[in-house]
């Protein structure tokens, strides 16, 4: 061992010595905070299909690739990143001496081609990745990117760093090259071969770039390990458990969409007969009242800002961004810490739990982080505004488009849940909608002895449950079809429908209630829960004496749909829930309904949130409204998955929409630019939205916004009198 393998050897070892001591310390750290969380006992259900899931989700990169060119660059990168530490452990041994190298699979061919074509396919990916960054950088020309408001320093240290350790991988090995002590072929290692033909023969220079190497990698540690929050480094190694311990490992896209996360305290179901205020936790009011799996959520952001770049409310100029809430929560989380851990907190009554012995050390900051609200304006000192809390339409895109499956949704719902059930704080205007669920059953205070008025008129006597021996489907009216005159006209044309069909059907008139989905989203898990319960049991009782598998609802309303389908079981209500253009596709399919005569003009789709990407009906209303058009649809860009809310979810339809642009004028816009004469929806609360946004622009002579089973029925039926423009206003 030469004098320079000697300091090459020295540093690498002192450098590696202190980045492994941080790191150490910073997982300690980290893995304390997470634990701060409340107990999530069902994230450890199931391991081998969340083992399964996480294989696929990471090695396949599945959720990245929908992002084409951006996901294969950041394959490249992760494989490189894996594999190629092979070569920084390498570098150890080259510090030592010049012809070093991996025990064992270090002299393989196999292993030289491997990582050469990996380092190079690197080096591409992490050029396009940086690349992507400065084009969308917040600052360039154009106005907000999806990076706006991530921290942009990391960002740029990680991508230089990773360029930095495979370009110093090729130089080792063109030092070796240069100095005839490479053992690989130059048809495995082309590019090595020509790096080491332009390097000159010094002898000690794969020792030194070794070192640079060792020491490039390790500054990257210490750097990460020093700053705990750096969630564009930490991912590459939190995403592994927090897609293992997502929600619902089997669902086939984010699993954080569907059914909200049940109401828990402790870790167990809140059961409100049995609840108290002050030994039950409601909601979130303080960050470490978030589960550990949220904790690991805020954690393992990357800050790549595409929820936020498909987030309906950032994208309207609203104060909300997914990411940013995000953030914002890590940030305080981990700042927050220090007196939690020294074990300060409030109780459920609001009482501080440390002593002022254990909180006397305690760095003045930590305190002040302490006394700020969770929820609260800047004047307040907050840490999210509550305008950026009530901006949610709970539309699942920030879900949908995570790479790391972070659950946006629920965190925004349990944060509702406090200020709505024990501050009773929340917007004005909706509370006379929550006053109408409590006291009428419906989100507009009809008298319930109106809920069968859209029966009249019709040519065919509509059965009421228990009013016939037997039925296939339970037709779920709702409360928008069976009060909102706009609504009412896809009740009847379904119904019209169904009859024409031969589909035995059957409706609970009076018997209905609401739903309870927009009390559950605002936040208001009591009336949900009084509401769903009273469901639950008319159901049960209808379907009495038959398994699941008939059990068979039919709804025209998507929220209704994922309500019923998905989150009634959580309350012993186990049914067969279809929408109702997935049962009219299936009866064009097979021939019970036959389209004479195609809608012209030109027909455009907007998928609702609820139906398409919380649910995942994509094609069913394609397909009812291909036939019923006998030609192509004409796409909005956003669309399926990646569909643009129209404003109304998470009880935003009870809500004033003050800041910012109009969502539904955004979306309405976008539909308009198609050139369609009609828009078609499968949503009752989409047609109400999308009118007012098409009377607002004042093209409602110009365009129609009617649902798919209104269009269906024209071509089925063409004599139906179901023309005529939808453009009654919302009652109520």
């Amino acid at each position: 061992m030469g004098s320079v393998q000697i300091v090459t050897t020295v540093l690498a070892a002192a450098i590696t010595a202190v980045a492994v001591w941080l790191a150490v310390r910073a997982v300690l750290k980290m893995v304390a905070v997470i634990r701060l969380g409340q107990p999530a006992p069902e994230r450890f259900t199931d391991k081998v299909t969340r083992a399964r899931t996480m294989l696929v989700e990471t090695a396949g990169h599945t959720r990245m690739l929908k992002w084409g060119v951006v996901g294969a660059a950041h394959w490249f990168v992760m494989v490189g990143f894996v594999v190629l530490s092979l070569l920084v452990l390498e570098a150890y041994f080259e510090v030592v001496t010049t012809d070093g190298g991996l025990p064992i699979i270090g002299h393989w061919t196999i292993f030289g081609l491997v990582t050469e074509i990996i380092g190079v396919l690197g080096l591409v990916g992490i050029l396009v990745l940086m690349a992507i960054r400065l084009r969308n950088r917040p600052t360039r020309p154009g106005g907000r990117s999806r990076f706006t408001g991530s921290t942009m320093w990391q960002g740029y240290f990680v991508e230089w760093i990773v360029l930095l350790v495979l370009i110093f991988g090729f130089v080792i090995r063109g030092f070796k090259v240069a100095t005839d002590h490479f053992e690989f072929p130059v048809w495995a290692t082309p590019v090595s071969h020509a790096v080491g033909a332009v390097l000159p023969a010094w002898a000690d220079g794969v020792s030194v770039a070794a070192a640079i190497k060792i020491i490039i990698s390790m500054t990257w540690l210490i750097v990460i390990s020093l700053n705990v929050t750096m969630g564009v480094a930490w991912h590459r190694f939190l995403a592994f458990p927090n897609i293992f311990f997502k929600r619902e490992p089997a669902r086939p896209a984010g699993s954080g969409l569907g059914a909200l996360r049940p109401m828990t305290s402790q870790g167990k179901p809140l059961d409100f007969e049995e609840a108290d205020p002050e030994k039950d936790q409601f909601g979130v009011a303080h960050v470490e009242q978030f589960t550990w799996k949220g904790l690991l959520d805020f954690s393992t952001c990357t800050e790549c800002g595409r929820c936020q770049s498909q987030c309906p409310a950032w994208n309207t100029g609203k104060p909300l961004s997914p990411k940013l809430l995000v953030l914002s929560l890590r940030d305080h989380a981990y700042a927050k810490a220090p007196y939690l851990l020294a074990g300060g907190g409030k109780d459920l009554t609001g009482e501080e739990k440390a002593t002022q012995a254990q909180l006397a050390h305690l760095d003045v900051l930590a305190l002040a982080e302490a006394d700020k609200p969770l929820i609260g304006t800047a004047e307040e000192g907050g840490v999210i505004d509550p305008d950026v809390l009530w901006s949610c339409t709970t539309c699942g895109a920030c879900v949908e488009q995570c790479p790391v499956d972070i659950e946006h949704v629920d965190h925004i719902v349990d944060m509702r849940r406090y200020q709505v059930l024990i501050e009773s704080s929340f917007p004005s205007e909706a509370g006379v909608m929550l006053r109408n669920l409590e006291n009428k059953g419906n989100p507009w205070g009809a008298p319930q002895n109106t809920r069968e008025d859209w029966t009249k008129g019709l040519d065919f006597e509509v059965p009421r449950v228990g009013e016939v021996d037997d039925f296939e489907y339970l037709f779920w009216v709702g409360c928008a079809g069976a009060f909102e005159d706009r609504a009412k006209k896809t009740t009847r044309a379904v119904a019209t429908l169904l009859n024409e069909a031969g589909v035995s059907f059957a409706i609970l008139g009076e018997g209905e209630t609401c739903s309870g989905d927009p009390a559950r989203r605002i936040g208001n898990e009591f009336v949900f829960q009084m509401l769903a319960q009273q469901n639950v049991e008319t159901l049960n009782e209808a379907f009495e004496g038959r398994d699941r598998a008939k059990r068979k609802i039919v709804a025209t309303c998507p929220h209704c749909f994922n309500t019923l389908g998905n989150e009634y079981g959580q309350l012993g209500g186990e049914f067969e829930v279809v929408h109702h253009t997935q049962l009219l596709a299936h009866l064009v399919a097979t021939g019970k309904l036959t389209p004479v005569q195609p809608v012209d003009g030109g027909v455009t789709y907007h998928d609702p949130c609820y139906l398409g990407r919380h649910n995942r009906v994509f094609a069913a209303p394609r397909e009812v409204l291909g036939d019923a058009i006998a030609g192509e649809l004409v796409e909005m860009p956003r669309n399926s998955e990646r569909s643009f809310c129209c404003g109304a979810g998470g009880a935003r339809m009870w809500m004033e929409e003050k800041i910012g642009k109009r969502i539904n004028v955004d979306r309405v816009e976008e539909a308009m630019a198609t050139g369609a004469r009609t828009v078609a929806v499968g949503c009752p609360f989409c047609s109400t939205m999308l009118n007012d946004g098409v009377n607002g622009k004042g093209a409602g002579e110009q365009v129609e916004v009617i649902d798919v089973a209104s269009v269906l029925l024209r071509s089925v039926k063409p004599q139906q009198p179901q023309g005529g423009k939808e453009t009654t206003p919302v009652g109520g």
